[in-house]
């Protein structure tokens, strides 16, 4: 009667547990330790891992196998502020970092930032952004430089963006 799992995840789900299912073997539920997830570890070459605040298994759950758990995330080698809850709970990737691969594991350099990367413009545009600046009787020299950092779009806005943009146009007589 509840949602089926794919075929392909009953594999995983046999050997894999869910976060409440491990931190139930543990004294204190693991309060302290390092969990990850599986498809975090494929994923990413920086570590993510979620550092156990609280947990609050179900006790009414056969096997203390259901409840809600709490920690600090660390995702791609930034740690948040403020512990908050683990999503994702129920899923069958998780996995208990060991206490002695603790240290090895969290230890990591972030990458140095990279300063404003640009790339001069082709000959032609160079150009026409030249005339265009001369046109309009700017005087720099300064050489024009393409962008190449994307900026990131959260497409989850964009109905948002479009709505905002008709309201600031007006209506349509």
């Amino acid at each position: 009667l509840g949602r089926k799992l794919p075929a392909r995840a009953w594999a995983d789900v046999r050997r894999e547990s869910r976060l409440l299912q491990l931190l139930g073997r543990l004294p204190l539920f693991g309060l302290g330790r390092l969990v990850t997830r599986k498809s975090w570890l494929w994923q990413h070459d920086e570590p993510c891992y979620w550092r156990l605040t609280r947990v609050r298994p179900d006790y009414t759950a056969q096997n203390l196998d259901h409840g809600k758990a709490w920690g600090v995330l660390t995702f791609k080698g930034k740690t948040e502020s403020e512990p908050r809850e683990i999503e994702q709970v129920m899923y069958h990737d998780w996995r208990l970092v060991p206490k002695h691969e603790e240290e090895a594991f969290t230890a990591f350099t972030p990458a140095p930032e990279d300063t404003m990367r640009t790339v001069p413009y082709p000959p032609l545009l160079r150009a026409m952004i030249l005339a265009e600046r001369q046109r309009n009787g700017d005087t720099s020299t300064e050489e024009p430089m393409l962008n190449l950092n994307r900026i990131r779009i959260d497409p989850w806005d964009y109905p948002e963006n479009q709505e905002s943009k008709r309201k600031t146009k007006g209506t349509a007589v």
